[in-house]
C-alpha cells in the first residue's frame, strides 16, 4: 500500500471487475437459453472467482474501493434518500450498500448454480449433495437471477438520473477519475495474486467434494 496525490477515484481491478459482470451475465443468460450448459457452467464459476475477488478487495485494494469507504450507517442513507447533497467520491451512501446487494446476489447466483439441476440437460458438480432440495435450489436460481436483473435495470435507470442532472457516472468507471488529495492505493499485482488465488481456492474446494455415487 502506498499513498498517492494524484491516484484515481477507482482503481483498474475494480473497474474491470465491473465491466466484466455484463458479459459475464449476458453470457450466462444466453448459454442457458440455447442449451450451452457448459458454457453456463463456467461463466457461474468465473463470477464465483470474481465476487471472492471483490470481497477481499473491499478491505485490501484502495481506498475508494474499500467497504470502509462507502458503507454508512442508516442515518446517512435516510437523510440521502430525503434528499441530501453527496458530494465525495466514491459510491454514495445508498450506492454503498447497493454494491453489497449485488456482490450478495452474484454470490448467491453462483453458489446456487454448483447445486442446481433441470433433470434434463444440465446437473451442477455438487448436484448430487442437494438431494431433495434440488428443485427448491433450481427455482432459487431461476428466481435470484430475476433479482440480478432487476438490480442491472435499478443501477442503469440511477446512472441515467444522474446524467441527465449533470453527473456522469460512467466515465470514471473508465478511466478511473481522480481524486482529491491523498489516497490510499492498491497495487496491481496484490489484485492478480488475490484473483488468483481465488480461482485456486474455488479449484481446491470443488476437488473435495464428495463425488456422486456410481450409477449401476
Amino acid at each position: 500500500m502506498q499513498l498517492s496525490a494524484t491516484a484515481t477515484v477507482w482503481d483498474l481491478p475494480t473497474r474491470l471487475f465491473h465491466w466484466s459482470l455484463l458479459p459475464l451475465l449476458i453470457t450466462a443468460w444466453v448459454s442457458a437459453e440455447e442449451g450451452y450448459m457448459e458454457v453456463h457452467e463456467w461463466c457461474g464459476y468465473t463470477v464465483l472467482v470474481l465476487v471472492a475477488f471483490r470481497v477481499l478487495w473491499g478491505f485490501a485494494g484502495s481506498q475508494h474501493s474499500r467497504f470502509s469507504s462507502f458503507l454508512r450507517g442508516p442515518g446517512a442513507v435516510m437523510r440521502y434518500f430525503r434528499g441530501g447533497e453527496w458530494s465525495g467520491e466514491g459510491h454514495n451512501p445508498a450506492g454503498g450498500w447497493s454494491v453489497v446487494l449485488m456482490l450478495a446476489l452474484l454470490l448467491s447466483q453462483g453458489v446456487s448454480g454448483l447445486f442446481n439441476e433441470d433433470d434434463i440437460s444440465f446437473s451442477g458438480p455438487l448436484a448430487h449433495l442437494a438431494g431433495g432440495l434440488s428443485s427448491t435450489v433450481s427455482e432459487w436460481h431461476e428466481l435470484n437471477f430475476n433479482l440480478l436483473l432487476a438490480m442491472v435495470g435499478v443501477h442503469i435507470i440511477a446512472v441515467l438520473l444522474y446524467l441527465r442532472g449533470g453527473k456522469n457516472l460512467v466515465r470514471p468507471m473508465i478511466t478511473g477519475g481522480s481524486a482529491a488529495g491523498q489516497t490510499v492505493k492498491a497495487s496491481a499485482w496484490l489484485a492478480l495474486v488475490l484473483l488468483a488465488g481465488c480461482a485456486a481456492l474455488l479449484w481446491w474446494l470443488l476437488s473435495l467434494a464428495p463425488k456422486p455415487a456410481p450409477f449401476l
